[in-house]
């Protein structure tokens, strides 16, 4: 199996890295850290039983288009943000035979890619997990971990449940999903409330924002919840509770929106949020605190951008 990565940040470099140590041939596409990844590699240092070790890739490239053959999977590892062209990413990174896996936060973020590819198998994946880059090459694993995988729309392909195989061995849980649009609103109900109340209260940890406003952010987690059942994707009863005391167990943890609003970085509001709005109003549901936070981020974004 031959994989390309192309995103050397937290998650590209963790997943790839989790590839490669069960013998994969991962290659990565690396931008503002191709000289350092070309030669050091990556570290990963892991919080949990995976420890600490390091991950050095097949070939390092700046452009897909370097690359001797077209993989098997390309693993598309980035932001959802404005002006991310992941059409042009793709494009020399696409065999006929390659499967585009899409790993990013987001709703309704596919479209897109599969308008762009029509011939082209598109697997859509989500990281439920706690890892920040702390510097060029270096990965900090903090906690959780599990990926979902399933093929776009719906329904789970062979080469789908063969990728999820081959991290099974890793010691990192992935989850073939038949409804891979039901995890993204599953994942966003998490997002929708921690992701944009870090930047909005000035930079607070998830366990500070939830142990003085526990109530606020419950009824933007009900809130993604009724959007997501009236979209045709009911979510567990417990969603809400579970997400809850999975926060209160993690390490004071800085959201990847924190990350990138400190470092001037444009931020996921139109994925995580803008989209989830325009869903809730296209369904019909009630979503007063899913708009007030959204048109809080925009004006937010406004101040950053103008």
């Amino acid at each position: 199996m031959k994989v390309l990565v192309i995103g050397t940040g937290a998650v590209g470099s963790f997943y790839g890295s989790l590839l490669a140590r069960q013998g994969v041939e991962v290659s990565v596409a690396a931008r503002s850290d191709y000289d350092h990844v070309k030669v050091h590699g990556i570290d990963v240092a892991s919080d949990t039983k995976l420890g600490n070790y390091h991950f050095r890739p097949h070939a390092v490239v700046r452009h897909a288009a370097e690359l001797a053959e077209k993989p098997d999977y390309v693993l598309l590892c980035i932001k959802v943000v404005e002006h991310a062209d992941r059409v042009g990413l793709l494009k020399d990174a696409v065999g006929p035979d390659t499967s585009i896996v899409l790993v990013s936060n987001g709703i309704d973020i596919e479209d897109e890619i599969a308008r762009a590819f029509p011939n082209n198998e598109l697997i859509s994946g989500l990281a439920f997990i706690c890892v920040t880059r702390t510097a060029p090459g270096k990965i900090w694993h903090q906690a959780y971990g599990r990926l979902a995988l399933g093929s776009y729309p719906q329904g789970l392909s062979e080469k789908a449940r063969i990728l999820c195989d081959a991290f099974q061995p890793s010691g990192i849980a992935c989850v073939a999903s038949e409804d891979i649009v039901a995890a993204r609103w599953q994942k966003c109900v998490w997002n929708a409330p921690f992701n944009p109340l870090s930047v909005l209260s000035g930079g607070l940890s998830t366990n500070d924002i939830l142990s003085t406003q526990e109530p606020f952010v419950r009824a933007i987690m009900e809130e993604i919840c009724l959007v997501a059942e009236a979209s045709g994707h009911p979510l567990p009863a417990d969603t809400v509770d579970k997400n809850i005391e999975s926060t209160y167990k993690m390490p004071p943890y800085k959201t990847s929106m924190l990350l990138d609003f400190e470092a001037g970085r444009p931020m996921e509001t139109e994925a995580i949020l803008g989209n989830a709005v325009r869903a809730g109003r296209r369904v019909g549901v009630s979503i007063p605190h899913l708009e007030s936070i959204y048109a809080l981020m925009k004006l937010r974004d406004s101040t950053t951008t103008g």
